[in-house]
């Protein structure tokens, strides 16, 4: 009885073990990888394969994940590095990199420290792309300044397996000589510009001057004009009549303007007496008998 019990204990055992050695071996061929990282995978210390997001099976005890990549985009920590451009002006400019690699298989391979790597091949970058440009075209064309250093640094950098997906400069610091010179210059082209205001504003006031007195000398030679017609108008009335009418026509206006004139020197104030010549009297017999016969 003791051996049929210590039979089926050593077969269980058996079997126990060859279910626990089982499950090792499943346990040691399944990896799972998480959506941000990729599995370096080597056997007997050569590269195998690249294990991507999801459940992986591998070799047990013959392959092994050697390193565990993060596909996450990373920053550069903040760098600064002085750089001279072209017209001799000393500049520190301040630069961040942003970057995921896409290729763990070169990055683990291929480079040690990759951090490192990039802000060294950045200050190189920088240093070459500044020293064509002079300083007003930094300040002015900082967008296109950082697509060439991008575009610079993917080239590098694409034998390490990493993609460059953005460069940034953050700011461009001058000296403190540097600094007040270019604010005597901005403050001179100011004092330019007003005297240009100034200059302009007054050329124009002159200018309006000048139409308003062109605009009232026309105004006036057109009344004058106006006035002068008039009167051709009225001697041509007059010429008219008296060509038709003859001498008696002449007569009429002449009395008339003789009755005027007299009317005028009537018009006075307080009392007073106005002797008029016989002459005058006849004139105003003729005018009304002129009238009478105009009528």
């Amino acid at each position: 009885m003791e051996d049929i019990i210590i039979g089926f204990l050593g077969n269980n055992a058996v079997f126990l073990l060859l279910f626990v050695f089982l499950v090792v071996v499943v346990l040691a061929g399944v990896r799972i990888v998480p959506q941000s990282d990729k599995f370096v995978v080597e056997r007997f210390g050569r590269l195998r394969s690249v294990l991507g997001p999801g459940i992986n099976f591998i070799v047990p005890f013959l392959d092994r994940v050697a390193h565990k990549i993060s596909i996450l985009e990373r920053q550069l920590p903040t760098s600064q590095q002085d750089a001279i451009t072209s017209d001799n002006v000393l500049v520190q400019v301040e630069t961040s990199v942003f970057y995921r690699i896409i290729e763990p298989e070169k990055t683990v391979y291929r480079i040690r420290d990759i951090d490192a790597a990039i802000m060294t091949t950045v200050v190189g970058i920088v240093r070459s792309e500044l020293g064509t440009l002079e300083l007003d075209q930094v300040q002015s064309n900082r967008g296109q300044l950082i697509d060439r250093i991008q575009k610079s640094l993917e080239k590098v950098v694409d034998d390490w397996g990493i993609e460059v997906t953005r460069a940034e400069i953050l700011d461009v610091n001058l000296d403190d000589a540097t600094r007040a010179a270019m604010m005597q210059q901005l403050n001179a082209e100011r004092a330019r510009r007003a005297q240009v205001t100034e200059a302009e504003g007054s050329k124009r006031s002159v200018e309006l001057n000048a139409d308003a007195e062109l605009y009232a000398a026309e105004q006036t030679a057109k009344a004058r004009r106006i006035q002068a017609d008039a009167e051709a108008y009225a001697t041509e009335v007059v010429a008219v009549a008296i060509r038709e009418n003859g001498v008696e026509a002449a007569q009429y206006q002449v009395a008339l303007k003789q009755v005027e004139a007299l009317s005028e020197v009537a018009k006075g104030a307080g009392k007073q007496t106005v002797l008029l010549p016989t002459a005058a009297l006849d004139a105003f017999g003729d005018a009304f008998k002129l009238l009478k016969g105009r009528t």
